[in-house]
């Protein structure tokens, strides 16, 4: 039974204006359980707003020795999914933080509490109701029967996030594939939708259910998904297979989602590719050349960003995509400086590398959005051999970060060679031009000589006129 201000929701989310549709209102729900708050840093007391201060539990959680890997607290979990929320286009109605000793089987939290929960959001119009955590089949439908308001865990919504930025024909189906593997478990109890075919005399007997239909055909579509992806993967692999033939490198960037990334990848290849301070804005992978200093081309791959407890089904989905940070001859970790949660957001990106087995490749730190430090703490900031701190939105270390970049790639190594060209050899001459760092020339007897640094690929093309 649909209560009055489920109906008024329902109304709410079907209407649209002058501009596109009405946002819809989330109320938010963070846990902290005091056994993680013993065994990780200690959070900071957060707030609750829209009527749910009455309802927080006020105790404060015992804290020992924190843990040596970084953990959010609840207050920098509840933030991010707040910045979630407004990915998804959602309107923030309110929040509300809860402390348990354990989770509870049936309804994540209690029902005591979800009663709370029911009136808080109910009092600010709430659409739905978002929980900071994974929620299983018969948790969501039994907090739903309390709160009779829609209810969305966190991968659900980090799936409809990707949904709503998927582009290309490659990411929606990678997309499609994550949904459809986590609805599968979830399909039991949905209704009367899900009962079975018939009823009454004359049709019992053998026979199938709703339900079992409708896991047939998302079998059906999982594996059609399936193969779509692999074909995907095939061509994937035969351009990479085509790009490997060619000694050019390929650099691909991680990190945090929000981290800076595309930005970064704008400034470095001056490509077009969408900048948001939305998290996952990009999606759809985008690979662009590059021109080193020694004049070496390398492609650069931006990727999804990563993010703390990153749903399995997504991992898996977008190995396709992913497969470009594995075969990476670097890997360039994007972090922001800026942040104060930056040791926490690196510590799930190393989670996500080791998932992918890449956390043993060649790395280069990359500490972005120095801008936004303190003038002070700015300039105390030093680059070493693996770390370099730049601003993609200002240019600031672009040049700095193109020269580690060339230092550390191995693929077709540059080294100091002389050479005599004939005058005549102008092709010779301008691929020369074009693809080395030229230190001096000097013209003799109608021979050119030079002293440059040139990559391998170039010295074998020109290996007539090196001199020993």
């Amino acid at each position: 039974m649909r209560g009055p201000e489920s109906r008024v929701a329902g109304e709410r989310r079907g209407k649209r204006t002058a501009t596109g549709p009405v946002p819809e209102r989330a109320f938010l729900v963070g846990i902290e359980y005091r056994s993680r708050a013993r065994s990780s840093a200690p959070a900071r007391s957060g707030s609750l707003t829209a009527g749910a201060q009455a309802a927080r539990d006020t105790s404060a959680p015992a804290t020992t020795k924190a843990s040596s890997t970084p953990e959010f607290s609840a207050e920098e979990s509840l933030q991010e999914l707040r910045s979630l929320a407004l990915s998804a286009g959602a309107i923030v109605a309110g929040e509300f933080l809860q402390h348990r000793d354990r989770p509870d089987p049936a309804t994540l939290i209690g029902k005591g509490k979800l009663e709370e929960i029911a009136g808080a959001a109910a009092s600010v119009s709430a659409d739905l109701i978002l929980f900071d955590h994974d929620l299983t089949a018969s948790q969501q439908r039994n907090i739903e029967r309390v709160v009779d308001t829609r209810v969305i865990d966190r991968t659900q919504l980090i799936l409809d996030i990707f949904a709503k930025h998927a582009r290309t024909r490659e990411g929606q189906l990678q997309v499609e594939l994550a949904q459809l593997e986590y609805l599968l478990p979830r399909l039991g109890g949905r209704g009367i939708e899900m009962s079975q075919l018939g009823g009454g005399i004359g049709t019992r007997g053998p026979g199938e259910t709703q339900l079992e239909t409708d896991r047939r055909k998302i079998y059906r579509r999982i594996r059609h998904v399936k193969e779509q992806i692999e074909n995907v993967r095939r061509v994937r692999a035969q351009q990479r297979q085509r790009r490997e033939s060619v000694p050019v490198a390929t650099v691909a960037l991680v990190g945090y989602t929000n981290a800076g990334k595309s930005t970064l990848f704008n400034a470095l290849t001056s490509a077009a590719v969408l900048e948001s301070p939305r998290m996952f804005a990009t999606l759809d992978p985008t690979i662009r050349a590059i021109t080193l200093p020694s004049k070496r081309k390398a492609l650069l791959s931006d990727t999804v960003g990563f993010i703390r407890n990153l749903p399995h089904t997504l991992v898996t989905a977008f190995r396709a995509t992913l497969e470009e940070v594995q075969r990476a001859a670097l890997i360039l970790q994007v972090s922001d400086a800026s942040s104060p949660i930056s040791s926490e957001q690196d510590a799930q990106v190393e989670k996500v590398l080791k998932e992918l087995e890449a956390e043993k490749k060649t790395r280069l730190r990359i500490m972005n959005k120095i801008d936004l430090l303190p003038p002070v703490q700015r300039e105390s900031l030093r680059d070493d051999a693996k770390t370099v701190h730049v601003s993609a939105a200002k240019g600031i270390g672009m040049s700095t970060l193109l020269d580690r970049i060339d230092q550390t790639l191995a693929e077709d190594p540059v080294s100091r060679v002389k050479l005599r060209i004939p005058q005549k050899e102008g092709k010779a001459l301008s691929l020369l031009e074009a693809r080395s760092r030229i230190y001096s020339r000097a013209y003799r007897d109608g021979l050119v000589e030079l002293e440059a640094d040139a990559p391998q690929s170039l010295m074998r093309k020109l290996l007539a006129w090196i001199v020993d």
